[in-house]
């Protein structure tokens, strides 16, 4: 019964901060809040990029090429499809194929 309240209380809590906003700024916007809005997913996307490409090891054998080539992948799925689902998807797929079956 204990685990049943506390997933209750996460999960109230987790839909208050969810809705908070649009209750918020439910009639005006601030510009302040519009940049962020712009600026940070592609601040994240490259935070992420850093962030696994961190442990690569460039000069050891495969020297980097399962990463590199599953991330020029990515890229060229979300140039040809604009699809963040089939980007992920697919580079993940490549990427699995080249470690386990390639290098």
């Amino acid at each position: 019964m204990r685990e049943l309240g506390i997933i209750l209380t996460m999960a109230a809590v987790t839909a208050l901060l969810r809705f908070l906003p649009f209750i918020v700024f439910r009639k005006y916007t601030p510009p302040y809040i519009k940049y962020l809005g712009r600026v940070l997913p592609p601040a994240l996307i490259g935070m992420l990029v850093v962030y696994c490409f961190k442990d690569v090891s460039f000069s050891a054998a495969p020297h980097g090429l399962p990463e590199l080539i599953s991330a020029l992948c990515i890229v060229a799925l979300q140039v040809w499809k604009r699809s963040s689902l089939v980007s992920i998807l697919g580079g993940t797929a490549i990427y699995m194929l080249l470690v386990q079956v390639v290098f």
